[in-house]
């Protein structure tokens, strides 16, 4: 089996890479299973700036192929925040229930269209002998008064998308990645998924 390495230590995400790359015959690695403690400061600011950062590094760092992800939540009424500052948007610890709290205060008086949000996500591959790509994906949604549902991770309780009448957060794993910001971004780098193999052998 193929395998690809994914720069994150988020057990979130992993979940999000192992069930997109499922189907393809990819077992997915995160930083969690390379020894030693990687950690890319996170300094752009923007979702492309972050990706390529942490693609960049970790290929550097290891000599491989690899796939890193930049993503978060852009809520219309706050002019685009939480955005690149997602995962710590309350505070530096990355508490995903403390984030939510803090939007569904900041967000106490907002009707209608100032609800509008999107999840964004940015998929960067960088390595040995490559010119770093990037590949985009969006998924427009409102902000829900209150949480709802208990799969998923991050800011998926309060994001709710009208097309499907739920939140984000209680989507099956199948039908979040049909219409997720992830599972858009990895359709446009698919394409390019045999490349990468062939020329890398493995992308781990």
């Amino acid at each position: 089996m193929k395998e690809v390495l994914i720069a994150t230590n988020n057990a979130g995400k992993a979940k999000d890479f192992e069930a997109l790359f499922r189907p393809l015959g990819v077992q997915v690695l995160t930083l969690n299973d390379i020894e030693g403690d990687i950690d890319v400061e996170e300094t752009g600011d923007t979702f492309e700036a972050n990706a390529i950062l942490k693609a960049e590094t970790v290929a550097r760092l290891l000599g491989k192929i690899v796939i890193a992800d930049d993503s978060g939540l852009e809520i219309d009424a706050l002019g685009g925040a939480p955005g690149v500052y997602s995962a710590r948007y309350a505070g530096e610890e990355k508490n995903d229930e403390a984030n939510i709290d803090k939007v569904l205060q900041e967000l106490k008086t907002a009707s209608g269209g100032e609800r509008n949000a999107r999840f964004r996500c940015v998929l960067a591959v960088a390595g040995p002998g490559l010119v770093t790509e990037t590949f985009s994906g969006s998924c427009e949604g409102v902000i829900h008064t209150g949480r709802q549902g208990s799969n998923g991770f991050g800011y998926d309780p309060i994001f709710f998308v009208p097309t499907l009448n739920r939140t984000m957060a209680e989507l099956s794993a199948e039908e979040k990645n049909k219409i997720s910001h992830r599972g858009a971004a990895l359709a446009k780098l698919k394409s390019n998924l045999p490349y990468y193999m062939t020329n890398a052998g493995d992308l781990a």
